[in-house]
């Protein structure tokens, strides 16, 4: 998902997305334990995806959002 797409999120929405993403995480390093894993990439894609998210939830709990 795009940084745009997810400041356009509620806070309740945010967090949803990041408990999503932490779920596909631990399956993605599962899959790479049992050597299952396709695209290892896609672990670090993961991982950001869960760093954007948890900094957009920072700075609007900082209040440090960007307002268009």
């Amino acid at each position: 998902m795009k940084l745009t797409e997810l400041r356009r999120l509620t806070n309740q929405e945010l967090l949803r997305e990041a408990d999503d993403r932490m779920k596909e995480l631990f399956n993605l390093r599962y899959q790479a334990g049992t050597e299952q894993l396709e695209n290892p990439s896609r672990i670090r894609i993961a991982r950001r995806e869960i760093a954007r998210v948890r900094t957009i939830i920072r700075e609007r709990e900082l209040g440090l959002e960007k307002k268009a």
